[in-house]
């Protein structure tokens, strides 16, 4: 029996999301619309098989057919990225990077240095809300006033505390890395470099970022991103990363399995095999051209509009909103855009002074517009629809008290729900999603 049969909730379920995602502006940088491709490799009779352990050294029998899955991605992934190691079997970002710090660091004792989360780094670069700053000795930097990396600032915080990981890369950076100067850091201190490319990974395999492979040790990616696989991650060791320890490759291994996870998702793995190769095409190369391009037109709309964007502006598929100077909170504005159809995420901004519940920024990005077709005359529109919605809210003020505010959010919800300026511009955002349909 079919699904519909089975199971008619879950099935209607899965057409009103479908519907939804068809509709709106889906804007959240660390998200994007996988192929058809990519998803008809997920959900089949792969899914059905354990295989724990690596090709031709498996616990279970029956694992051919498996074994030339995994060698195929992984083959797929070492000539797109031009390593010589890869794992391909961590579940999602989170446990390849905690898989890294396995590997490598003794807990509780060795020193791992990231960005801090309220300036744009990720819980498991070492924040003390993850376990990664809880069983790692955790050294967090900062961005610079102007909200760029302050590269000499880093250099003195690695001097000083003599990290053994240190990582770059991050969740709210709108800027180019400079993966040289890190790794010129990191020599110094003798730390491995650790390059987290998970919002990334396709613009640097494309050539519109550059590429982390000759300086750092260790790459991590996730592969839902600007990859637009499925929900996955890689992990990669670099020629330089194995001449500073021949044992590096096996280490990540065994801190995969048997150390925090048991068997992969063999489905998963093959649709991850599948994106890996769509990123081959010259099409992808054009496509992420697009989305930087996409990314710069946009955030040049919202600076005319009046908005202030951390560090001025964008070089990749991310744009930071800081609306303080809007006296704008951007939990409102998160909900108030939902409204008007267009799907960001309320972020912090560095040196805010709020809560990260009810932070000051908004996080938002361009690889799903530029998936289904969306170029720079449609920025432009998304633009003045973010003045239009941002203006409709300005006299909304969040309560300083804790309960006052969870009271207000309760009325601001419904009330912004039937706001008919905002639901006429989700009627607007429709009209132009039906231009471009979802590929």
């Amino acid at each position: 029996m079919d699904l519909k049969q089975t199971d008619p909730e879950i099935f209607d379920l899965i057409k009103k999301e479908e519907k939804r995602q068809t509709e709106v502006l889906e804007m959240i940088p660390s998200e994007n619309y996988a192929s058809r491709a990519v998803r008809s490799a997920l959900g089949t009779v792969l899914t059905n098989k354990y295989s724990e352990g690596y090709p031709k050294r498996r616990y279970y029998q029956g694992n051919k057919v498996i074994d030339e899955v995994e060698i195929l991605a992984e083959e797929r992934a070492k000539k797109l990225f031009g390593v010589p190691y890869v794992n391909v079997q961590a579940l999602s970002g989170s446990p390849a990077n905690l898989a890294v710090y396995v590997a490598i660091l003794e807990p509780l004792k060795d020193k791992l240095m990231g960005l801090s989360l309220s300036f744009g780094g990720h819980l498991t670069h070492g924040q003390p809300q993850s376990v990664t700053g809880q069983y790692y000795k955790s050294v967090l930097y900062e961005l610079g006033k102007d909200g760029r990396l302050d590269y000499e600032a880093i250099e003195k915080i690695a001097v000083r505390e003599k990290p053994k990981i240190i990582v770059c890369g991050y969740t709210a950076y709108p800027r180019i890395i400079d993966f040289k100067r890190f790794g010129e850091i990191a020599d110094k201190v003798g730390a491995y470099l650790l390059a987290d490319i998970s919002h990334i990974a396709g613009l640097v395999v494309a050539g519109v970022h550059p590429d982390p492979v000759p300086y750092a040790d260790i790459i991590t990616t996730t592969t839902h991103k600007t990859l637009r696989g499925p929900r996955g991650a890689l992990i990669m060791a670099t020629e330089k990363g194995l001449q500073k320890d021949p044992d590096l490759g096996k280490k990540i291994d065994s801190a995969i399995i048997p150390g925090i996870q048991g068997g992969p998702h063999d489905d998963q793995t093959a649709s991850i095999a599948v994106a890996l190769k769509e990123a081959t095409s010259p099409q992808f190369k054009t496509y992420c051209q697009q989305i930087v391009e996409n990314s710069k037109v946009l955030a040049a709309g919202l600076v005319k509009k009046g908005f202030d964007l951390v560090s001025g502006g964008s070089d990749n598929h991310l744009i930071l909103i800081d609306l303080r100077s809007k006296d704008v909170n951007g939990a409102i504005a998160a909900l108030a855009l939902e409204t008007a159809n267009i799907v960001v995420n309320k972020n912090s901004v560095p040196f805010d002074t709020n809560p990260p519940f009810y932070p000051s920024g908004i996080r938002l990005g361009t690889p799903v517009v530029t998936t289904r077709g969306m170029r720079e005359t449609e920025m432009v529109k998304i633009a003045g629809w973010f003045a239009e919605v941002v203006n409709e809210i300005k006299q909304e003020r969040l309560p300083k008290e804790k309960e006052a505010r969870k009271a207000f959010m309760r009325d601001f919800r419904s009330r912004i729900s039937k706001n008919k300026n905002l639901l006429d511009i989700a009627e607007e955002v429709k009209k132009l999603t039906l231009k471009f349909p979802v590929p």
